[in-house]
C-alpha cells in the first residue's frame, strides 16, 4: 500500500489516494448532514494514520485516533441528539466562541511543546496548531454547530501548506477540495441556522 504511483502528475500511494476518496465522502455526507459520514470519518481516519507516521507527522496521526473516537461520538450524538431530541444546526453562543478558541490555544500549547519535545518531527508547531483546531472542528461538527465551517476553513487552508511541504501531494489537493467544500457547509447550515431562528 506504500508503493509510489502517479495520477494526473501527482505522486501518491494507494493508502493516500484510498484514504482521499474516503475522507472527501466523509465531509460530502457531512454537509448534507447524514449520519453515515460518521463511518466514512472512522475508517478514513484509520487509513490517514497510517499515511500520516509515513510522513512523520504524528500530531496528525493522533489525531486520527482521536477522530475515530469522536466520530463514533458524532455518530451517536446524530443518531439520539441531547435529551433524545434530534439535533438540529445552531449556532455558538459568544461564550462558547470563547471557549472554543481557548480551547484551541490551550491544545496548541500542549500539543505543540509535547510534539517538540518528545518526536522526531520537523513541524511541530504547525502540527500541534492544526491538531488542536482540527479536535475543535470535530467537535463543533458532532454537536451540529454552523461554526465547525470556519473552524475547517481555516485549518484546511494552512493544512494545503503544511501538506505540500512534506511531500503529500494529493492530500494538499484533497485540503484544497475541502476548503470549497467547507465553504460550500458554511452556506448551506448558515441556512439552515437562519430558518430555525
Amino acid at each position: 500500500m506504500n508503493d509510489t504511483l502517479t495520477i494526473a502528475g501527482l505522486t501518491t500511494t494507494p493508502l493516500e489516494l484510498i484514504s482521499f476518496v474516503l475522507a472527501a465522502v466523509t465531509v460530502i455526507l457531512n454537509i448534507r448532514q447524514k449520519h453515515w459520514a460518521w463511518l466514512f470519518s472512522i475508517v478514513s481516519s484509520a487509513t490517514y494514520a497510517a499515511v500520516f507516521f509515513d510522513a512523520r507527522l504524528y500530531g496528525d496521526m493522533g489525531l486520527q485516533f482521536v477522530f475515530v473516537a469522536a466520530s463514533i461520538w458524532g455518530w451517536y450524538q446524530w443518531l439520539h441528539g441531547s435529551d433524545h431530541q434530534p439535533l438540529v444546526v445552531t449556532r455558538l453562543k459568544s461564550s462558547h466562541r470563547v471557549w472554543a478558541l481557548a480551547a484551541w490555544l490551550v491544545g496548541f500549547v500542549l500539543l505543540s511543546t509535547f510534539l517538540d519535545n518528545f518526536t522526531d518531527t520537523d513541524v511541530p508547531h504547525a502540527d500541534g496548531f492544526l491538531t488542536a483546531g482540527s479536535l475543535v472542528g470535530q467537535l463543533l461538527l458532532a454537536r451540529k454547530k454552523v461554526e465547525n465551517w470556519h473552524v475547517w476553513i481555516a485549518v484546511d487552508i494552512l493544512y494545503v501548506g503544511l501538506y505540500l511541504y512534506k511531500g503529500l501531494v494529493l492530500t494538499a489537493v484533497l485540503y484544497g477540495v475541502f476548503v470549497l467544500l467547507a465553504i460550500a457547509g458554511l452556506r448551506t447550515w448558515s441556512a439552515l441556522a437562519r430558518e430555525r431562528a
